[in-house]
Parts: C-alpha cells; structure tokens; sequence
C-alpha cells in the first residue's frame, strides 16, 4: 500500500518527537508500504530515515516554492524524488498518489493538507481512504471543531477520519485495514 504521512517539519533528531515519527517510519516500513512524505527535513526526514531503515521505498514529494523559500534539499533516506513546481502541485501529489495517508503532529501546514485532503473526500473528487490523526493534538482540535461547529460538519462527513492516540495505534489500524 502507499502511504503518505504528514507532519511538521520542525522536528529535530535526538527530539522525543522525531525518533517517534523515525519509529512511525520504521513500523510503515516493516509493514512493507511503500511510503510518501514531503521530502524534506523534520518529520519527513524521520519518516523517511525509519521506512528506508525497514526496507521500505521511500518518495520524497518536493518542490521549487519551498526550496526558494528555505534552503533545504531532499532527505539522504529519499529513494525516489517526485518534484512538483508549486506548493499546490505537491500537496495534490501527496494526497493522489496515496492509498491512505496519516497526519502526525504539525502545525499550518499540516493542518492544510488535512483539511484539503478530508475536503476532496467529502466532494468525491478522489477515490475514498482513510486519514488517520495522530496523536492528542488532532484529536482535541478537531473535536472542538464538531462541538463547535456541528452545523457545518455533520456525523456522516467524519468517516474518513480516524483518530489514535500515537503511531503503535496508527501503524495497528493500518494493518487492521490492510486485513
């Protein structure tokens, strides 16, 4: 299966939670999924060090906006490079070319490509999959989303999310499904 995970990219190695997103990776690796990230540094490059460490082919979706914005490069663990021009091309990338994708913790971005990929879900403008939030951090915000706003987000627009407290959980969902 393809997986895309999501998450921030201010992580640094040796920080609880980039060896938790390294573990993730490892988890998704030995599954043998095939495994997509965004490419660059934080927990795309814990992701991507701890699927290639299992075995796993690993794609890094960049692209030239963010390289002109930020000095970075692909990760050393990216075994395949799927450049895109625009910020908009990669998160499109990211979201098509997955069977189901996972959000670990993060912050604007992440949440933007949540919130875009769970609204292509809702107007069938791609094939129906999970997203699976992890961690505490989805759970409460989008919680307080439902209570809040419940007149805009009805029950039956909340089954393609999923909700697990960390990435054991996620990576024991992931195989439930797989079954």
């Amino acid at each position: 299966m393809n997986i895309t995970v999501f998450g921030g990219s201010q992580p640094k190695p040796h920080e609880p939670v980039y060896i938790e997103a390294q573990r993730f990776g490892y988890l998704l690796g030995a599954q043998r999924h095939t495994v997509l990230t965004g490419g660059y540094i934080g927990t795309m490059e814990a992701v991507s060090r701890g699927a290639a460490s299992a075995g796993a082919h690993v794609i890094g979706v960049t692209c030239d906006q963010i390289e002109a914005w930020r000095l970075v490069h692909p990760n050393a663990w990216v075994a395949e490079e799927r450049r895109c021009s625009t910020l908009q091309q990669r998160i499109m990338t990211l979201i098509e070319a997955c069977d189901l994708a996972c959000a670990l913790p993060g912050g604007p971005g992440t949440l933007t490509e949540i919130s875009l990929m769970w609204n292509l879900l809702l107007t069938s403008s791609i094939s129906p999959r999970r997203l699976i939030l992890i961690g505490k951090g989805w759970d409460v915000t989008f919680k307080s989303m439902f209570k809040h706003l419940s007149a805009y987000i009805p029950e039956d627009q909340r089954k393609w999310l999923s909700f697990v407290p960390d990435v054991d959980a996620a990576a024991r969902l992931i195989s439930e499904l797989q079954s």
